[in-house]
């Protein structure tokens, strides 16, 4: 992607109303006004909040939406210019229920109070292999206690990835832990009872993996106190 597309994608994300842009001292502070208030104040409803954590382009995110108008959905990424394909289609198709939030993941426990969040999709994330990289893998343990204070009891956790290494990682953390395992599967298009909202929808990248015949892994499951 060319500068002045980027650019006018900044620009264009600084418009549009489904698009937030906190600065990290608002969020650390915490003088961001949506903390505790997202259905509220920015959804202006009272149904439940669904997050997509890398949200790239904003596929999934614009998918469920569409699926679901009775939930709300918003996309979290620090690359504004990638997401912005989805905030422009969730304008376009006059989508309320899909937003989407420029961030760093890490602090997602300081964006949301505790129990304000329904349920978490992760979507293709970075498996980050090298042992050094293991801070940053979005379902180690540390990430795991960010996401459960900030779900209702009970809520769930939905991971979507192209990656045999964090499918595995995963399912070793959560049995570790001791949580609770409700699906997996290591190739969702081999298996007919892959849920639909799993196979219905396909992010840019999930695409260009089945033509590389990757397969595709998932995992729903949800964090015991």
């Amino acid at each position: 992607m060319g500068s002045k597309n980027k650019l006018k994608r900044f620009k264009d994300n600084e418009i549009f109303d489904n698009v937030v842009q906190p600065t990290r001292s608002e969020i650390v502070d915490q003088t961001y006004p949506y903390k505790g208030r997202w259905k509220q104040d920015f959804f202006k409803n009272d149904n439940p909040l669904v997050l997509e954590l890398g949200c790239g382009k904003g596929e999934y995110t614009v998918g469920l939406a569409k699926r679901n108008p009775d939930c709300n959905y918003l996309g979290i990424d620090i690359k504004g210019a990638r997401f912005w394909r989805g905030a422009k289609t969730a304008l376009e198709d006059d989508m309320p229920n899909a937003g989407f939030l420029r961030t760093q993941i890490e602090l997602v426990d300081q964006i949301f109070a505790p129990g304000e969040v329904d349920e978490i999709w992760i979507t293709f994330p970075d498996p980050q292999i090298k042992w050094k990289r293991t801070k940053h893998r979005m379902t180690n343990p540390k990430f795991l206690d960010k996401y459960k204070r900030i779900l209702t009891p009970g809520g769930l956790i939905h991971l979507k990835t192209d990656s045999e290494f964090m499918h595995g990682y995963t399912l070793g953390i959560l049995e570790g832990l001791g949580h609770d395992i409700i699906y997996a599967h290591h190739d969702i298009y081999v298996n007919h009872e892959a849920p639909e909202e799993v196979v219905g929808i396909q992010t840019f990248y999930e695409q260009q993996y089945l033509d590389q015949k990757k397969s595709i892994t998932y995992l729903k499951f949800r964090l015991k106190d």
